[in-house]
């Protein structure tokens, strides 16, 4: 074997092992995102919002009966309100979890980093990425969808 054929079989060799450990990195990530939870307070305390993996709602709750004092509008406003910040904490979380592994390989340059599908990983929360937020929150929309039920 002459050694040009070393060379590139010996770099085909490094190539494989840093793709293998670059999935073994994502299934990681992955399994990680599952477990993550997010929990945010309304401003006026009055309302506490979890949210699961994806950023899908888990849990509602009025706190210390601060709801009683406030008009219909002024508590949607603040379920919403929580609502869009519990799964933007979220999606931080999970963009921080998988940023590192965007980047191209530091080992080999020519590997670049994995291409994430945020809808997928996501769900519904990837609208609040920021560098993918439209001029349209997701709380704007959820406000149309409940405007258009009446």
């Amino acid at each position: 074997m002459s050694e040009e054929a070393e060379r590139l079989e010996k770099r085909l060799a490094e190539a494989n092992a840093e793709l293998e450990s670059m999935q073994a990195a994502v299934a990681d990530a992955e399994q990680q995102m599952d477990a993550f939870a997010s929990t945010a307070f309304s401003d006026d305390g009055a309302v506490e919002i979890s949210v699961g993996g994806q950023g899908e709602v888990t849990g509602v709750k009025f706190l210390d009966g601060k709801y009683r004092s406030m008009t219909a509008s002024q508590l949607a406003d603040a379920v919403l309100s929580t609502i869009q910040e519990a799964r933007s904490h979220h999606s931080r979380m999970v963009r921080d979890l998988f940023e590192p592994l965007t980047g191209p390989s530091s080992g080999m340059s020519e590997l670049s980093g994995i291409e994430v599908d945020w809808d997928r990983i996501l769900g519904p929360a990837a609208d609040l990425l920021p560098d993918e937020v439209s001029s349209r929150t997701a709380n704007d929309r959820l406000r149309d969808e409940i405007d258009g039920d009446e």
